[in-house]
């Protein structure tokens, strides 16, 4: 039987936007954030001035215990900032400079109706979060052919997901809208519920849209919502803000927030690549009902059932990189010093494509369009892209993924500019060796 929690959640969505309650899961309609001992800690927190036996952490002369030999490598930073639990949504003041800077980079969000970030332990977290919200086992997605693997681990194994695919590029070499709106569509007629993942820059391909290119996918999903589909969109821009040469410089997400209440778009952001920060795990995910005004109601059932997911699976994010995360974005030097090392991506990603222009690798592959993000792709001419993975490694020492038949994967983000020239001599030297 339903939690009365869940279903009051669930009434108002029904009030505020149908739409949304009808692109829930099963399980998205049965999670609530429970009235338990969080709720009554933080009430305590406020209220609680002579003693305060609620939370379950150990405390000492006023603040947290710790161990001396631990805070002694970590002396810059308070221990109330490091060792308690944080909030389920996260720390308030990480989630407001976050979205503060979402606003700055994303000229497109001014203006529009949209959530407070909560914080995941990282990107493929609020995948996750969106998964157990919005999938059911038949649910069909829409996804370019060229996508992160574990895309599959995450909707198709784990929730049942139906993974339809669409070409990435036109033959010209430009993103394949007409393709994406093609299959939107089948989509649409067969379910009447489409979920979406836009993920640019593109991992495997290294691809963001142009502008017309972004404008000409929100006009495709605005038009099959127009059409009676329910539409949960998903930008995963884990590579945001890495955009080097003609591309979008902003996430779609602000082009599609409030555009139609059949359309929810959620974004899915990480400080690991953005900043640099891998192993401290910490992103958002972000909220953006279709409707044309402000819908609080909508915004606060999704933060609490995103609660409820976070508080049955791993309690709250860890305290710690959320603290680090937040120093950073404070920090007078880190708009400088980020852009020192975009400069620095920016220049392998150049080279890689000087390189491969030489023509001197011609008669091995060609290369799918790349302008941003970690990743290049090669097109194989004749040699399977599994074999020269292998044979790279066992003869030259060199790591390559193989994503596909023909596909081989160059993580340029990882390779000195100075040795990029190096690394694709000795592909080209595999190639032949087994064309031999």
């Amino acid at each position: 039987m339903m939690n009365p929690l869940a279903q009051e959640l669930n009434e108002m969505l029904a009030k505020s936007n149908p739409y949304v309650l009808e692109m829930l899961s099963n399980l998205g309609k049965n999670l609530f954030f429970p009235k338990g001992i969080l709720t009554q800690s933080a009430e305590a927190k406020e209220k609680a001035h002579r003693f305060n036996a609620t939370i379950g952490i150990a405390t000492e002369n006023g603040g947290p215990m710790y161990l001396q030999c631990i805070q002694d490598k970590l002396s810059a930073f308070d221990p109330k900032d490091i060792y308690p639990y944080a909030p389920p949504a996260g720390r308030m003041d990480l989630r407001q400079a976050w979205r503060d800077k979402m606003l700055r980079e994303n000229p497109s969000q001014q203006g529009k109706h949209f959530g407070m970030p909560i914080v995941t332990s990282a990107l493929t977290h609020g995948l996750s979060i969106v998964a157990d919200l919005f999938v059911d086992a038949g649910d069909q997605m829409v996804l370019p052919d060229m996508l992160w693997g574990n895309y599959n681990l995450t909707f198709t194994t784990r929730c049942g997901a139906v993974i339809k695919k669409y070409p990435t590029f036109t033959v010209e070499g430009g993103f394949n809208v007409p393709a994406f709106k093609a299959e939107l569509q089948n989509v649409a007629a067969e379910k009447g519920k489409a979920i979406v993942l836009l993920n640019f820059p593109n991992n495997p391909s290294g691809y963001t849209p142009t502008v017309a290119e972004g404008d000409a996918i929100v006009a495709a999903i605005k038009e099959v919502a127009e059409d009676g589909c329910n539409l949960v969109v998903i930008t995963d821009d884990a590579y945001f803000g890495l955009f080097y040469e003609d591309s979008l410089k902003e996430s779609l997400f602000g082009k599609l927030a409030n555009l139609h209440p059949r359309i929810l778009t959620i974004k899915l952001d990480g400080a690991t690549k953005e900043e640099y920060v891998w192993g401290f795990r910490t992103g958002f995910i972000t909220y953006a009902d279709g409707s044309k005004d402000a819908n609080e109601a909508v915004l606060t059932a999704l933060e609490k059932k995103t609660l409820g997911c976070i508080r049955a699976t791993i309690s709250n994010c860890a305290h710690p990189g959320q603290t680090f995360v937040l120093e950073a974005l404070k920090s007078p030097d880190f708009v400088a010093q980020k852009q020192q090392k975009f400069e620095v991506m920016k220049g392998r990603a150049l080279q890689v494509k000087k390189v491969l222009n030489s023509g001197k690798y011609d008669s091995a592959w060609s290369y799918y369009p790349f302008n941003s993000g970690y990743f290049m792709c090669l097109k194989l001419n004749s040699v399977p892209a599994e074999t020269l993975r292998v044979h790279l490694l066992d003869k030259y020492g060199v790591g390559t993924i193989a994503t596909g038949k023909t596909d081989l994967r160059i993580a340029f983000s990882c390779i000195a500019e100075e040795d990029i020239q190096e690394l694709f001599d000795l592909i080209f030297q595999a190639v032949q060796d087994l064309s031999r």
